[in-house]
Order: structure tokens, then sequence, then C-alpha cells
């Protein structure tokens, strides 16, 4: 038995298939990688922002009640603590302050500043400016004629 050299090249073509099937299979994987990270992306982004709003609707609320004691006896001290819940934003930049025109929350990310309004019909002024540098309660207190916010229980 002798051995012939054949040139068949049906081979090939099935090696050739077998290397973009692989290839295509890489690209669909990488493109559903692409899609799922972008997609927890925004979910995480909208929980976030969704966790702020509520935040601040917390606090605008105590504050709100805040003014509705200060109406019924000027020389009444009032103080409510609101939780603040976590989010993904970096806390040490968020800066919260009260004054006549309403609740605001600055950051350096402009996205997630928020203004809220208030009626401002309290008894006296508003005043307050806290960072929330590992912050997890909010005291919203009125004492001798003006509504602040603190991080920390008021000693009256």
């Amino acid at each position: 038995m002798q051995g012939k050299i054949v040139r068949d090249q049906s081979g090939a073509s099935t090696e050739l298939g077998y290397i973009f099937t692989f290839l295509l299979g890489v690209l669909l994987l990488s493109l559903f990688s692409i899609w799922a990270f972008g997609l927890e992306t925004s979910t995480r982004e909208k929980w976030n922002d969704t966790a702020i709003d509520v935040n601040m609707a917390d606090i605008a609320a105590a504050v709100e009640r805040a003014d509705l004691a200060s109406r019924e006896d000027s020389s009444i001290s009032y103080t409510e603590v609101v939780r603040w819940r976590l989010t993904e934003a970096d806390e040490s930049e968020f800066t919260l302050t009260l004054d006549d025109d309403g609740l605001n929350l600055d950051h350096p990310e402009n996205e997630l500043d928020r203004k809220i309004p208030i009626s401002a019909t309290g008894a006296g002024t508003y005043d307050g400016k806290i960072s929330l540098t590992g912050t997890t309660e909010i005291w919203v207190v009125y004492h001798e004629g003006v509504t602040y916010l603190s991080t920390s229980r008021p000693d009256f």
C-alpha cells in the first residue's frame, strides 16, 4: 500500500466555518455584556435619583410640620428626626441648605442637585447648612423663632 497525497480542501472550509461561528459567538456575548452593563448602570442611577428625591421630600415635609408647630405657638420648640436613605452618590459631597427660598441639595455633579420649595409660612426664620458626610439622621428643629437643620439631636 502506497500512500498518495491528495489535495482535499473540504476540511479547510469546515474549519473556517468553526472559526467564524466562534467569532460570531464572541461578538454576540460581548454585545450582550455591554447591554447588560448599561441596563445595570441606568437602573442604579434611577434608584439613586429616587432615593435622593424621597429623602428631600421627607425633609421638606418635616420642615412644613415645624412651620405648622411654630404657627400654633411661637414659644414652643419642635424637633423631628428624618432618616437619610443612603445613595450611590458620594454623600460627603452633599451640602443641604435651608433658607427662605426652600430646601437645597448641592453636589458637584449638577444632575444630583435638588431644590424643593417650602411654604415659608412659619412664625420664624429659616437657617441651616449641613454636610451629609456620614449622616444617617437629619434633625429638623424649630427653637426660639428659628427653623434649622442639624445632624445631631438638639439639647433643649
